[in-house]
């Protein structure tokens, strides 16, 4: 099985102590920082079986005077890899991975990126399993989305 994680900074050992989830521990992941690095390895390496997505791949995503999130586009982010993805797939006439997990810290970009997918698997009507994402995002009052 082909796995590929793609994260700035974290392994999937270290995403494994939030998320939980003995994938972490059982695959051989091949690790991707960022989107060059991305769709270098999918174009090199075909479509891989299970992919771990990471929203934010840069500092240059945040003010560093107050930590707010900026979407510039300076930096892709793992949306922009997600959808880099379909539509390679759509172009190739590949299948899209339906092993996905999103392990991002950020809930407005993990949310974006498991939408996606779930939207380009129903209108394609294909059988996926259900997109694992950060378990902590069960807790955030809803409030906070407002």
């Amino acid at each position: 099985m082909k796995a590929l994680f793609l994260d700035d900074i974290r392994t999937p050992e270290t995403a494994n102590s939030y998320m939980q989830l003995p994938i972490y521990i059982q695959a051989d992941w091949v690790v991707v920082r960022n989107y060059d690095e991305f769709v270098s390895w999918v174009e090199t390496n075909g479509v891989p079986d299970l992919i771990s997505f990471d929203h934010d791949l840069a500092d240059a995503h945040y003010n560093q005077q107050n930590f707010e999130y900026k979407d510039d586009e300076e930096e892709k982010t793992g949306y922009h890899c997600a959808k880099w993805l379909i539509d390679y797939c759509l172009d190739h006439k590949k299948k899209v991975p339906t092993r996905i997990i999103v392990h991002s810290m950020n809930p407005i970009g993990s949310l974006n990126i498991k939408s996606l997918f779930e939207t380009y698997f129903k209108v394609y009507k294909v059988d996926y399993e259900p997109i694992q994402e950060n378990p902590y995002f069960d807790r955030i009052d809803p409030r906070f989305f407002l």
